[in-house]
């Protein structure tokens, strides 16, 4: 067995080790000594460092366009830049102060009982105010041509289930922050102290009640589970107070013969959670999350008021400053845009093409890999491949921008909240028309300027964004094999996913359907147990990793790693060494002990330093590289190694 199966896990300063002891160490333990979470992060190492150079440029070209409207390309970054300057205009904002949710809340404050929420629960729901149930629109999972109705339950305050638990102690001193906080709000728009007192306590006492019946994050990883379809005759006879065919059928225009029950639980649950007992703790609620949610967008004062819980929770040590904030809120908003700004300027055409060559390369080689599969039959490992050769391919930055973003309008001498508040409903309603529209397929889920990557199931599609398009991801100034134990290794994790415990229950259209043989399901689902095995438990900053919460993350590492190793070896400059150590380093990562215990809890990803290590463990050419033994750390006896695709 292994004697360090982690490493850097309770060592955050720790020194640099061996390759033979800990990889990951010893590749970046000189940097994990040194490096410095910037004081308004949570965070540091290889994507945060990439993120910060594409935060910088564009907070560079943001400052020029703001001073100089003729640099801007065109209207709709004409938009985002109006956006940005008038949420970094703290004079402007603060002559309005509370004055522009004030109306928002008295909606809230007027509702005098249960059936007043029912009567008007669509209106509510549309215009972004919280309720105990609400819906969505996606696509079907069954038949991904379509879009359905999905009806999900309230979410909790925390991040997760785990932070109430009775010897949680960070939980305990965060939701007293958040009450404080609420508290502090409240005052701030005009209530009395006791009377803010007692509607923060009101609401975490609804709060509370959710917590035995919302799922847990480990629920939520299995993706689908979400799935439950329910005739909607059923699902409207579920509430004894709730008018839940109006928050259908009034927010669609429509009347469906089903909706989606993400989670059945909540729904048996509902009469017990909203009732006339609990309906003064629900409007509490319901006050206290819209303004703890909306409060950053009124004015300087509010944003550092709920900031104080934002850095509570994270652990970062002071907020963005104000010119920060203003960017990164402009660019959330308006992210296609200014993710297709970002992507044609400092990505291009070339590389675009480039990195889809690399893509299609990867998957001849998983392709490769599938046909010489030892423990799939002929007949599952066919439909793999057809599954492979239909993966739509997104690199760089979309051909179009939404016209969704068409729609959106900044006026500078209105208020943030309001400008913002009429963005929320053009996307709200955009959202809800799609019931009506089949399937957009050419949907991308991120922007060309996020440092990430991802993998669609219901569209079998893969989305490499450009900014992850870096060094040390992907440099042309590195061996082939640096990059392949980089960029290749990325782009074979998201191919993976293809073939993880959720993607696997999908086909080449994204339709969730069962194309394996019984056999290979059942050889499939033995050899992710044994990957929940090898990560649950290990000791990490003073907790543990849920192997369960986070096996399909590890599926697809350990498939990227091994198709890229693979691709790696066929390049004629091939260095091992160099592609485990490149490997090691994009994964360098410090972060606060408040952020490693919320992604323990909640994050389907392991911890850095584990991915980095484990996965190499899995690998016999990473014991033939560094001579490794089992007298070594990093020794893994070879009946306990992992490896699926």
């Amino acid at each position: 067995m292994s004697k360090v199966i982690g490493g850097a896990g309770d060592m955050i300063d720790a020194k640099p080790a061996d390759y033979k002891d800990n990889l990951y160490l010893a590749v970046n333990g000189a940097w994990q000594e040194k490096a410095k979470i910037p004081a308004d992060k949570s965070r540091t190492g290889g994507f945060m460092d990439l993120d910060e150079g594409v935060e910088k440029s564009l907070m560079k070209d943001f400052h020029e366009f703001a001073n100089d409207e003729n640099k801007i390309p065109d209207e709709l970054m004409l938009q985002a830049v109006k956006l940005y300057r008038l949420a970094n205009n703290v004079d402007h904002l603060s002559k309005f102060h509370q004055q522009p949710i004030l109306k928002d809340m008295q909606r809230i404050n007027d509702l005098e009982s249960l059936a007043d929420i029912s009567k008007d629960i669509a209106s509510l729901s549309k215009n972004g105010f919280p309720l105990p149930i609400d819906i969505g629109v996606e696509a079907d999972m069954k038949d991904t041509s379509k879009n359905v109705v999905y009806v999900a339950g309230a979410g909790l305050i925390l991040p997760d289930k785990t932070y109430y638990d009775e010897g949680n102690e960070s939980g305990k001193a965060l939701l007293a922050k958040y009450g404080e906080v609420a508290g502090r709000l409240l005052s701030m728009i005009g209530y009395k102290l006791e009377d803010a007192k007692e509607i923060v306590e009101k609401a975490i006492a609804f709060d509370k009640s959710l917590v035995p019946i919302v799922k847990s994050s480990e629920e939520w990883a299995d993706y689908t589970k979400v799935y439950n379809p329910m005739d909607f005759d059923e699902f409207v006879k579920k509430s004894n107070k709730l008018d839940l065919k109006s928050l259908v059928v009034d927010q669609i225009n429509d009347t469906p013969k089903k909706v989606i029950i993400e989670e059945p639980r909540y729904l048996d649950n509902l009469n017990k959670l909203v009732n006339d007992d609990t309906f003064e703790n629900i409007k509490s609620w319901m006050m206290v999350k819209f303004l703890t949610k909306n409060a950053s967008i009124l004015d300087e004062e509010f944003r550092q008021t709920i900031g104080e819980y934002n850095l509570a929770l994270s652990g970062a040590k002071e907020l963005q400053n104000r010119t920060k904030y203003a960017y990164n809120f402009a660019a959330g908003i308006f992210s296609q845009v200014v993710g297709t700004y970002y992507g044609k300027k400092y990505f291009g055409e070339k590389a675009k093409e480039d990195v889809r060559s690399m893509v299609e390369k990867m998957i001849s080689i998983y392709e490769q890999r599938l046909s010489e599969n030892t423990w799939l039959s002929e007949d599952t490992k066919k439909k793999a491949i057809v599954k492979l050769d239909k993966i739509v391919i997104k690199v760089g930055f979309p051909d179009k921008i939404d016209d969704l973003y068409s729609k959106f309008e900044i006026n500078e001498n209105d208020s943030l909240y309001d400008n913002v508040s009429r963005i929320r409903k053009i996307v709200a309603q955009d959202a809800l028309d799609q019931y009506h529209k089949p399937v957009d397929r050419t949907k991308w889920l991120m922007p060309g300027h996020m440092v990430n990557a991802c993998y669609d199931p219901s569209r079998n599609d893969i989305t490499f964004p450009a900014a992850i398009l870096q060094a040390p991801f992907y440099s042309l100034d590195q061996t082939s094999s640096e990059n392949f134990g980089g960029i290749g290794a990325v782009i074979a994790h998201e191919i993976s996913h293809a073939f993880d415990n959720n993607g696997a229950q999908f086909d080449e259209y994204g339709n969730m359907n069962n194309w394996w043989t019984k056999d290979d399901y059942a050889k499939f689902k033995e050899l992710t147990k044994k990957m929940i095995e090898e990560f649950d438990g290990i000791p990490y900053a003073g907790s543990k990793v849920n192997g369960t919460l986070v096996v399909s993350e590890n599926v697809a590492d350990v498939g990227g790693l091994r198709c890229a190793l693979e691709a790696a070896k066929k390049e004629n400059d091939f260095d091992v060494k160099k592609f485990f150590i490149n490997w090691a380093r994009v994964w360098r990562n410090k972060s606060t002990k408040q952020l490693t215990e919320m992604f323990l809890s909640i994050d389907v990803h392991s911890p850095a330093p584990l991915r980095a290590n484990v996965m190499a463990q899995n690998m016999d050419e990473f014991y033939d590289a560094f001579d490794v033994t089992n007298q070594d750390g990093m020794w893994l006896d070879p009946d306990k190694r992992v490896n699926i695709w």
